[in-house]
């Protein structure tokens, strides 16, 4: 059974920086992509940044103040986020797509997702 396992959330000040981590109870190889999601109250879940095949994307709302990254041999995806906003808060989702030749596109094309990890900002 694949697990995505995120680390690495918790409470931040405004302007601060934080860093999260996904590990997988699989090769991340076996994903051709992986990233992560975003989800608040009332919300649809929103793409925060995703990464594979050497490509890297980020959702609107990261304003380059993210950075997506990832280890294949340690199976793990990191976020690190920068500056960060009140509006960056809420829960976080480790996510992997196995096949294709894009990079997802939405939240359909996800076939895993972790727990998620919440992330509040304090202002």
């Amino acid at each position: 059974q694949v697990q995505l396992v995120e680390s690495g959330g918790g409470s931040v000040q405004a302007g601060g920086s934080l860093i999260l981590s996904c590990t997988t109870s699989t090769h991340t190889e076996n994903f051709n992509y992986m990233g992560w999601f975003r989800q608040t109250p009332g919300k649809e879940r929103e793409e925060v940044a995703t990464i594979g095949r050497g490509a890297r994307q980020y959702g609107e709302s990261v304003n380059g103040c993210a950075t997506i990254s990832r280890d294949l041999a340690e199976n793990t995806v990191w976020l690190q986020m920068n500056n960060m906003k009140p509006d960056d808060a809420g829960v976080y989702y480790c996510a992997a797509k196995v096949g294709g030749w894009s990079l997802p596109s939405s939240r359909q094309e996800i076939n895993y997702w972790g727990q998620g990890t919440q992330v509040t900002v304090a202002s």
